[in-house]
């Protein structure tokens, strides 16, 4: 799988490439049609905290998937959009076989 990362008012951090890069590798095992992801990790100025945001764009025959989410950590943000992500491949996956 081919996997861009884009920051925005972020700086880059092999950390959290390395942590994003493990989950969707996790991703692809169990959804192998899945070829590209896009990740975004940008700040956003909020009330609540909750500031840090990963955004996942995935390619793969048929629609994009997407998935968004903020968090205090971009830990945190990562692990809930891949979350997030499954149980759209998991839909996804059902309406490929039922076909």
């Amino acid at each position: 799988m081919q996997i861009i990362f884009e920051y925005h008012d972020v700086s880059a951090s092999d950390r959290l490439e390395a942590l994003a890069k493990e989950k969707l590798q996790e991703l692809q095992t169990k959804f192998n049609f899945v070829h590209r992801a896009d990740v975004f990790f940008k700040t956003q100025n909020r009330s609540d905290d909750a500031e840090q945001i990963c955004d996942i764009r995935l390619s793969m025959p048929g629609p994009r998937l997407f998935a968004s989410t903020n968090a205090k950590t971009f830990v945190a943000a990562i692990s809930e959009t891949i979350n997030d992500l499954e149980d759209q491949l998991r839909k996804q996956k059902e309406k490929m076989g039922a076909r």
